[in-house]
């Protein structure tokens, strides 16, 4: 096997001398707030945007917010393709300042709006309530196109970690509901099956900040009923059928505890007739996509990432 990339053991080192706790030592609460503070350090400086605002899309309990933002150079009524997005964290932690920054490398990297999605966390609202909000917030986007100045015809979904087991989960509602129709999805190291049983979780799970035990945390707040794991919304690489979902472009990391399970489920996609780009930084480690501070592939993979997008939306790699 390969070695770290130099500047991932470097981030490594950093973490490792913070004197700060792991994430399963602390309440959620205290998890959220280490989180948040601790991406400045890592994080490249936020792009400006034509727009960031709030808005809301009415939701299973209440409004779900959500940070929309619009590419630098754009006009309010040019029609634009969307990116519905959906933040990682383990449906415990992260929120929309935690990937303000992402959101904007996509916005003006793929030429689109995006929609950050603050879905409910858990242990206060357990599986399935983000999977709801989310659902929620992308039949909105997709309602509300015209006055949101999007192509409805051109939406797609994103995530990272459990935001990517997030879209995918979306993508196969979206299917079984007949709609909103989307164009593409976009899994960075996703969570696909709550069982944690692949290698990788093994050979990954301690060493390189996401944890084995920071997974069996995150899992027993959000869906805590062994009962729960195999269900399609907790675990899509379990569901039935992965046929007639939209292409998908899936990255996932070498010294990932969730590499394994994110090739498998890109594995099934491609076995099941969708289109499937993959892509493995081998020598990178679960989070890096938000690194561009300190990681230079970071970088080169979120343009990567607008690449692909901006194909999808038809214009072009």
């Amino acid at each position: 096997m390969s070695s770290p990339h130099p500047q991932v053991v470097a981030v490594l080192e950093r973490a490792a001398r913070s004197g700060l706790p792991l994430y399963y030592e602390v309440s959620p609460f205290v998890a959220r707030r280490i989180y948040r503070d601790t991406r400045g350090a890592l994080s490249p400086a936020p792009p400006t945007v034509a727009e960031a605002r709030l808005v809301l899309a009415p939701g299973p309990d209440g409004p779900v917010p959500m940070r929309a933002f619009r590419p630098q150079g754009t006009k309010a009524d040019d029609v634009l393709p969307a990116l519905v997005y959906f933040h990682g964290g383990g449906w415990t932690i992260g929120d929309l300042d935690t990937h303000d920054v992402v959101c904007r490398q996509f916005a003006n990297g793929a030429r689109c709006a995006v929609f950050s999605v603050d879905y409910r966390l858990a242990p206060e609202y357990r599986f399935p309530a983000a999977v709801e909000d989310c659902i929620a917030a992308t039949q909105w986007v997709a309602a509300q196109a015209k006055a949101l100045a999007i192509d409805p015809k051109r939406i797609a979904v994103a995530g990272d970690s459990a935001g990517g087991n997030l879209a995918t989960v979306i993508a196969l509602a979206a299917r079984e509901a007949g709609g909103p129709k989307l164009c593409y999805q976009m899994l960075i190291y996703p969570a696909t099956d709550q069982h944690l049983g692949f290698p990788s979780v093994e050979r990954n799970g301690e060493g390189y900040l996401l944890t084995k035990g920071a997974m069996n945390y995150f899992r027993g707040h959000y869906i805590p009923k062994v009962s729960d794991w195999p269900d399609w919304r907790a675990s899509p690489l379990l569901a039935k059928s992965l046929a007639g979902l939209p292409a998908a472009y899936v990255i996932t990391a070498g010294f990932d505890p969730l590499l394994d399970e994110g090739h498998a489920y890109a594995e099934r996609l491609a076995k099941e007739g969708v289109a499937v780009e993959y892509k493995e930084y081998a020598d990178m480690v679960h989070g890096f996509l938000l690194f561009g501070g300190a990681l230079d592939t970071a970088n080169a993979a979120v343009d990567a990432c607008c690449a692909a997008l901006r194909k999808a939306f038809g214009g072009g790699a």
